[in-house]
């Protein structure tokens, strides 16, 4: 059984992707040893309480969850424009109460750090978020990112235009020496960047298959924040006209339990960190050219019809559960 420790920073596909997360639990596939949640979408605090109220909403109210690593100069401001002012499309009030008390948490490097030496090579990082916390774990405990069986990063833009900047995406310019830090930790770094979460577009006809055989509070929520993704993805020009939007940090966890739907290659990262008009973007090299360098598998194609109706499927499962 797959151990999971989910670094993010909801967001609205963020909340699809723990979500996501908490119906395979429930199917007895993951084990959701914790929560960290990171600065970015919108403040370390409101990332906590989302996170928070969401795994209330699936009875996941027990998983423990880390407070974020402040970002003291992010390069970027923050994605509330995207999610909302509170991260959620505006409807948190609709969510059950808070569990977890931000100001007594642990910050989310520390139980990065003391999770994965209490089960050294059994844990996946699915980081979807930027990569402070993960970074700054690897600093406070030098070598502690080899102890996780995978760190799967949902970020990046290789062969397609950023969407923060023409050549970095949000997750990667939000903290890029963090990135910088954590592609260099390892390997063997699971990438999935732009190039395939573009085309993760999720429809409101997705949103009515869930909720139209169920009514609860979990699919108000689902339906009321497809809505206002939508809307927010179409103003700003994310879906190419699609009414939808697009489920970027789905794709971690497809990567985990729907491997057939992604398909990779071998590649040696970088991130720059210098550059005026550069910062932020990812690239390898391209040429035939021997590289003894590799550090990273980074999928380029994905099956997006086949990821969509497995994302729609376990949706409708939690659906059924609550």
């Amino acid at each position: 059984m797959n151990k999971i420790i989910l670094d993010t920073d909801p967001g609205g596909d963020d909340i699809f992707a723990l979500l996501w997360l908490q119906s395979l639990v429930k199917q007895g596939l993951a084990e959701l040893i914790a929560v960290t949640t990171a600065e970015g979408n919108i403040s370390s605090k409101l990332t906590f309480i989302n996170a928070s109220k969401v795994l209330s909403l699936g009875g996941f109210e027990q998983v423990e969850l880390g407070r974020g690593v402040t970002v003291k100069n992010s390069h970027v401001a923050d994605a509330a424009h995207i999610h909302g002012m509170d991260g959620m499309g505006n409807i948190s009030h609709n969510l059950p109460p808070v569990k977890h008390d931000f100001d007594s948490a642990a910050y989310s490097d520390d139980l990065i750090i003391d999770k994965l030496n209490a089960h050294p090579g059994e844990i996946t990082i699915l980081a979807v978020a930027p990569l402070t916390n993960l970074a700054a774990a690897e600093s406070k405990s030098p070598g502690i990112l080899k102890k996780a069986k995978e760190v799967v990063i949902m970020g990046g833009a290789f062969k397609v235009p950023g969407n923060v900047t023409p050549h970095a995406e949000f997750n990667i310019i939000y903290n890029s020496e963090a990135a910088e830090k954590v592609f260099a930790s390892r390997n063997d770094i699971v990438v999935l960047p732009l190039d395939i979460t573009q085309e993760l577009i999720f429809t409101p006809e997705m949103a009515e298959d869930i909720t139209r055989n169920y009514q609860s509070h979990l699919t108000k929520f689902i339906s009321d924040l497809c809505k206002f993704m939508t809307t927010a993805n179409l103003r700003y020009r994310q879906t190419k006209g699609i009414k939808g939007f697009l489920v970027h940090d789905g794709a971690a966890v497809a990567y985990l339990f729907y491997p057939e739907t992604l398909f990779f290659r071998r590649a040696q990262v970088e991130i720059e960190t210098q550059g005026h008009h550069t910062l932020g973007k990812t690239l390898f090299d391209d040429r035939f050219n021997p590289k003894t360098d590799a550090n990273a598998w980074v999928a380029l194609q994905v099956d997006r019809v086949s990821l969509l109706a497995s994302l729609v499927e376990d949706l409708n499962f939690l659906c059924m559960e609550i």
